[in-house]
C-alpha cells in the first residue's frame, strides 16, 4: 500500500487479489460490510449485525489484526491516519492530493513507517519520523539501523528520536495540524500513526477459544483452534517458529496465505499441516534493501541458546566490479551446537537474496560450518568466489 500512495502502483485495483464477483464464480458468497456480532457454537451459527443468522458445519476465524492507535487528544481530527487497509491507503492518497499537503509526520519507526517515509517524500512532502526510542527498526542491530538512518537523512527525511506524542491539534498557521510532543510541536498537513498491529480476538475470546501467550489465537499445525471444527488463520492467530521452537505472533501476508491454504485443505477433508516459519522479513527504504531472518541475540537468549555473532562489510559483487556499493551481513549462531540461529543484512542490492539463502539454511537446521562452505553460484557481477555469506559464517565460526 505504501507503493500505491507513492504512485509507484497507479491503479488500486492491482492491490485487490479477487473481487466478490470473482469469488462468486467459484461458488463462494462474499459478504462485504457485514459485521459479525456473535457466534453461537452450540447452534453452529454466526449472527450478523443485520440480524441474519448463517449456519455452519465448520468455521474459520480470519479476523485479522487492527492497527495500534494511542489514546491521544485529537486522534480523530481530519488528516490523522493509520495504514492497515486499502481503504486507509485510498484515504491517505486522496487527502494528499486534494489538500495539496506539504508536510507529513510519521509516528513510529517500523516497516510501515520506513516505507511510508519514502512514499511521502516521493509525493513531495517534507517528512519527519517521530520515535520514542533511539533508532529505527530496533529489531535490527545498531549497525543496520545506522545505515537506515543515513539513508533517511540522505533523502531529506528527518528522524526525531526520544520523542513521545502527546496530542494532535488543529493549527491556525500554514499547516492544518500540530503534533504536540514532549519536546515541542511539529506542524503537519498529515499525521500517520505507524505503531504496529495487534490481533483481533474479541470474537474468539467470547466463544472460549484459547489464546496463546502472544495474545493471538492458539492453533495447532493444522490451523485447528482449541475447539474442534473451528480453525484460525492469518493475523489473528499464532504461528510456530522453527528456530526458537516457540509459537509466535508474526502478522505477515505470506504467512496468512499459507495458513489459509492449509486450513482450506483440512476443513474440506484433506490432511495438511503448516510447518511453520523461520521469520524471514524484508523492506526497502529509498535505495537501501533491508532484510532479516531467524532470531536476533535477545530472542536467541530467551529461547535458551547461547548466541555468538559476527558482522562483516562486503560488496554485492566481486571486488573487481565493485563501485563502492555497501553490503553488510550479520549472522548469529549457538555457541554450543554451532547451529545457525539468525541473520541480518542491508545494502544497495544483494541483501534480500542473501537472507533468502540463509532462510533456507535455517529451515534445514544447518550449522555455521555448513553455511561457511555452501555451494553458491559464482560470477563476478553477483559476488566473489568467497561470497559475503561464506565470509560472515567463517567470521562467526572463529568466535566460537
Amino acid at each position: 500500500m505504501p507503493y500505491y500512495i507513492g504512485d509507484v502502483i497507479k491503479d488500486e485495483k492491482q492491490l485487490i487479489a479477487r473481487t466478490p464477483e470473482q469469488f462468486a464464480k467459484s461458488g463462494i458468497d462474499v459478504r462485504l460490510n457485514s459485521r459479525v456480532d456473535a457466534i453461537d457454537t452450540t447452534a453452529r451459527c454466526v449472527l450478523l449485525a443485520s440480524g441474519e443468522r448463517i449456519s455452519y458445519d465448520q468455521l474459520v476465524m480470519g479476523t485479522g489484526s487492527e492497527a495500534t492507535m494511542p489514546s491521544l487528544p485529537g486522534i480523530e481530527l481530519p488528516g490523522v491516519f493509520k495504514l492497515k487497509s486499502l481503504v486507509d491507503a485510498t484515504r491517505i492518497k486522496t487527502h494528499v492530493r486534494e489538500n495539496r499537503c506539504r508536510k507529513a509526520v510519521i509516528v513510529g519507526a517500523g516497516f510501515i513507517a520506513m516505507e511510508m517515509s519514502e512514499s511521502l517524500r516521493i509525493c513531495g512532502l517534507d517528512t519527519s519520523v517521530v520515535y520514542r526510542g533511539d533508532r529505527p527498526v530496533r529489531r535490527w542491530d545498531p549497525v543496520f539501523s545506522d545505515m537506515i538512518r543515513k539513508e533517511l537523512d540522505h533523502h531529506g527525511v528527518s528522524f526525531i528520536a526520544h520523542t513521545t506524542p502527546l496530542a494532535v491539534e488543529q493549527n491556525g498557521g500554514g499547516s492544518a495540524l500540530r503534533l504536540v510532543t514532549n519536546d515541542g510541536a511539529l506542524e503537519a498537513d498529515l499525521v500517520l500513526f505507524a505503531l504496529g498491529v495487534r490481533p483481533q480476538t474479541h470474537l474468539a475470546a467470547e466463544i472460549g477459544l484459547a489464546l496463546g501467550q502472544t495474545g493471538a489465537i492458539a492453533v495447532d499445525s493444522c490451523q485447528q483452534t482449541s475447539q474442534e471444527g473451528i480453525y484460525a488463520v492469518g493475523d489473528c492467530c499464532e504461528v510456530f517458529n522453527r528456530v526458537s521452537g516457540r509459537w509466535t505472533y508474526t502478522p505477515l501476508g505470506d504467512v496468512a496465505n499459507k495458513q489459509g491454504r492449509v486450513a482450506g485443505a483440512n476443513l474440506t477433508g484433506g490432511s495438511r499441516s503448516f510447518p511453520g516459519i523461520v521469520g524471514a522479513q524484508a523492506f526497502k527504504v529509498f535505495g537501501l534493501d533491508v532484510a532479516a531472518t531467524g532470531l536476533n541475540e535477545d530472542e536467541a537468549s530467551k529461547a535458551g541458546f547461547d548466541p555468538v555473532s559476527g558482522t562483516i562489510e562486503g560488496t554485492p559483487t566481486a571486488k573487481s566490479l565493485s563501485r563502492g556499493e555497501q553490503l553488510k551481513i550479520k549472522m548469529i549462531a549457538d555457541r554450543k551446537t554451532g547451529k545457525l540461529l539468525g541473520a541480518q543484512a542491508a545494502g544497495v542490492k544483494g541483501a534480500v537474496n542473501r537472507i533468502n539463502t540463509l532462510s533456507v539454511c535455517l529451515w534445514q537446521g544447518m550449522t555455521i560450518d555448513d553455511v561457511g562452505y555452501l555451494d553458491l553460484a559464482y560470477a563476478p557481477p553477483y559476488g566473489g568466489a568467497w561470497d559475503p555469506i561464506h565470509i560472515c559464517a567463517q567470521n562467526v565460526r572463529r568466535k566460537m
